[in-house]
C-alpha cells in the first residue's frame, strides 16, 4: 500500500484473528484503591490512546513474548488488570480481584500496509483500525478493561495500540508502565522502580459522584449527572460505533467540527534558535530563564493564535496539565501510580500575545506555573470537590490551546528487544481544536515533535507561517 493510498484513509484492509486477555501471574487476591480527587475529573475524557510501530521481527513470537512479559509485569501493576467500581455511596474506586479477565489483547494483520506507509501519514484517522477502544468513556471502565491491547502484523513490522482508562493512570504513570514492561520482555536491567499504589497519600477526600451508565438512555430526573453511551454496540477491536473524533457528545448534540492533525517536527538546532530567541531580552521583574518547554510553549501559542486570525480583543487560553507529584505537600514520588496532575491555565487576549514578542507569552506561561505550587493545588482541590465538575473538553478554555504528554517522556526507549520504536503516536481519542501532544523527537538530542489539531483554516494558515516552522 504507497502512502497516497495511506493519505487519502481508505482502510487498511485489517482483519482481527483472536481476542484473549492477560492475567497477572500466579494469585494476587482481592485489592482495592479508591481513585482520589486527581482522578475523578477525568471519568468523562475517552480512553487515552497510544500507538508505537516496531520494525521487523517474527510476529507470531514476539505476540508471545508481549504477552508473557505483560503477566509478569501485571503483578506489580494489578490495578490496569482491573476495573473500576463504585460503593453505595458513590465514591469511585480502581479493583482487582483474580476472577476478573484481565488486560484485553486484540491481535490482528493488515499485511498490505507497512511502516513506512504508517509514518507518512499526517493524522491519526489512518491509524484508527489499529488502536482500541476509540470513542469509549473511561466511566466504561466499570464493564470492560482498564488496559486494552491491538498488536497488528504489517508487511514489516509490528503496530502496538494501546487504549490505558485515563481515570486510572495519567501520562507519567502510562510510561513507567510501558518500560517496566519493555524492560521484562528484553530481559533488561530494571531502570524503574515499583509502582506506589497507594493513591489516597495523594489525597484522602471521599468525593461522591453520582454518574453512571444507564439503560435505557434517560435524561436525569433529579439534575445530578449522568452519563450515558451512544450508538450501537462496540466493534471487533472494542470501538464504540459511530466513534467520536473530536468533542465529547454535547448537551444540545451539536454536531463534531472539521479537524486537522499535523505533526510538526522541530529539530534540535530550531529548539535551540527557539529558546534562545525567547530568552533574548527577559523581563525586568527578575524572573528566570525560560525552560525550553516554556520557549516553546511560547512559540506555538503565540503562532496558533495569529492563524486563527482573532480579533485584538478575543481572549486565548493556553492549558498545561502540569505534573503534581513534586508540587504537592507532602510530594510524592515519581513512580505514584494514578492521576497526579492538574490544569494551569493562562488567559490573555489575542492582541497582546500577537503585538508583543514571545517573552510575553513565555512570562504568563512561566508564571502561571511556578505559581501553581502545593497551596494553590489544595485550592483547586478544595473547590472542585465542593462542587464536582466532570471535565470536558471545552474546559480547556476559549480559543485554547492545551498540552498534554511531554517530550521528557522517553517514549523512544520501548525495547521489547527487537528494537525501539520507528514512531510513537497518538490515537483519535481527546484530540479537540488546540489540542497538543509533545514527544520527543526520533532523532534525539533536544529535537521535539509536536503533534496538533487545528480547524481546516487556521491549519493551513499555519503550514504556511515560515516563522512558526523555523525557515526563516
Amino acid at each position: 500500500m504507497s502512502s497516497e493510498v495511506v493519505k487519502k484513509e481508505e482502510s487498511l484492509n485489517l482483519k482481527i484473528t483472536r481476542k484473549s486477555y492477560v492475567k497477572p501471574e500466579g494469585k494476587i487476591g482481592k485489592k482495592e484503591c479508591q481513585l482520589v480527587t486527581f482522578d475523578l475529573p477525568y471519568l468523562a475524557f475517552y480512553y487515552n490512546q497510544k500507538i508505537i510501530l516496531y520494525k521487523g521481527g517474527n510476529f507470531e513470537e514476539n505476540v508471545e513474548k508481549l504477552k508473557n512479559g505483560l503477566s509478569v509485569v501485571l503483578k506489580e501493576f494489578h490495578q490496569l488488570a482491573g476495573k473500576l467500581g463504585k460503593d453505595e455511596e458513590g465514591v469511585f474506586f480502581v479493583e482487582y480481584d483474580d476472577d476478573m479477565v484481565g488486560v484485553e489483547v486484540i491481535e490482528a494483520v493488515a499485511n498490505e500496509i507497512s511502516v513506512e506507509d504508517l509514518t507518512v501519514a499526517e493524522g491519526s484517522a489512518i491509524l484508527k483500525e489499529l488502536i482500541p477502544y476509540s470513542g469509549i468513556l473511561n466511566l466504561e471502565g466499570m464493564h470492560r478493561p482498564l488496559l486494552a491491547v491491538q498488536l497488528t502484523k504489517l508487511k514489516d513490522g509490528l503496530a502496538m495500540g494501546l487504549a490505558f482508562n485515563h481515570a486510572v493512570v495519567d501520562g507519567t504513570s502510562t510510561w513507567h508502565f510501558m518500560t517496566s514492561w519493555a524492560e521484562e520482555c528484553s530481559s533488561a536491567p530494571p531502570t524503574t522502580p515499583r509502582p506506589f499504589l497507594e493513591r489516597t497519600k495523594s489525597r484522602n477526600t471521599r468525593v461522591k459522584l453520582d454518574l453512571s451508565l444507564p439503560e435505557p438512555k434517560s435524561p436525569s430526573t433529579n439534575g445530578e449527572a449522568k452519563l450515558e453511551p451512544e450508538g450501537p454496540p462496540p466493534s471487533a477491536n472494542g470501538e464504540a460505533k459511530p466513534e467520536p473524533e473530536g468533542l465529547p457528545p454535547s448537551a444540545n448534540g451539536g454536531a463534531k467540527p472539521v479537524l486537522r492533525e499535523k505533526i510538526f517536527k522541530f529539530s534540535e538546532s530550531a529548539i535551540d534558535k527557539i529558546k534562545s530567541t525567547v530568552n533574548q531580552t527577559l523581563p525586568s521583574d527578575g524572573s528566570k530563564p525560560f525552560s525550553t518547554f516554556q520557549s516553546l510553549s511560547a512559540h506555538i501559542w503565540r503562532h496558533v493564535t495569529l492563524a486563527r486570525d482573532l480579533k485584538p480583543e478575543e481572549y486565548t487560553v493556553y492549558t498545561v496539565f502540569a505534573d503534581c507529584r513534586k508540587r504537592v505537600d507532602p510530594p510524592m514520588p515519581e513512580a505514584y501510580f494514578g492521576n497526579l496532575i492538574q490544569a494551569i491555565f493562562t488567559v490573555t487576549a489575542a492582541g497582546l500575545l500577537s503585538a508583543h514578542p514571545p517573552q510575553f507569552g513565555a512570562s504568563l506561561i512561566q508564571k502561571a506555573i511556578e505559581s501553581h505550587d502545593a497551596n494553590a493545588i489544595d485550592g483547586r482541590n478544595n473547590e472542585w470537590e465542593s462542587e464536582p465538575k466532570i471535565f470536558q473538553f471545552k474546559d480547556a478554555g476559549v480559543n485554547c490551546v492545551a498540552v498534554g504528554s511531554s517530550p521528557r517522556f522517553k517514549v523512544y526507549d520501548i525495547d521489547f528487544g527487537w528494537g525501539t520504536p520507528e514512531i510513537v503516536r497518538s490515537g483519535t481519542n481527546n484530540k479537540f481544536d488546540g489540542m497538543i501532544y509533545l514527544y520527543p523527537g526520533k532523532s534525539g538530542g533536544r529535537s521535539i515533535d509536536v503533534e496538533l489539531t487545528l480547524e481546516p483554516e487556521a491549519m493551513g494558515r499555519l503550514e504556511q507561517d515560515k516563522e512558526f516552522l523555523m525557515e526563516l
